[in-house]
């Protein structure tokens, strides 16, 4: 076989690898991000959909409790969000204490207040 029909046939296997890796155990269909299966009143495509704002602390305390809910009751979405919470670890950890540079700062206020004042004349 040739390199390129190597290297397609190594990609659609971590594909399927990676599909895998974040399966519902109980869901028929394979994967969390299909929307098909649920666990209370969320379906696991929400859930996934959701990891980043529950991350951040940015959903309402109704909605953090139903995520809650839903990945205790599904190791594919905890898996996920196992993941992805260690991804915003590592890019904490790798850009701790980094700001962006006064003149940056500076320019973007001025755009945002140009931008606000021609959208008010408008």
């Amino acid at each position: 076989m040739s390199r390129a029909g190597d290297d397609a046939e190594r990609s659609d296997e971590e594909e399927r690898r990676s599909e895998s890796e974040f399966s519902c155990s109980s869901n028929p269909s394979g994967s969390p991000a299909e929307g098909i299966h649920s666990h209370g009143t969320l379906d696991c495509a929400e859930v996934i959909a959701e990891v980043w704002t529950l991350l951040d602390g940015e959903c309402t305390p109704e909605t953090r409790e139903k995520l809650r809910r839903h990945l205790e009751a599904c190791p594919g979405c905890f898996q996920h969000y196992g993941i992805e919470e260690r991804i915003k670890a590592l890019i904490a950890t790798k850009c701790q204490g980094e700001k962006a540079p006064e003149g940056l700062r500076e320019r973007l206020r001025l755009e945002i207040r140009r931008t606000t004042i021609i959208r008010g004349g408008s």
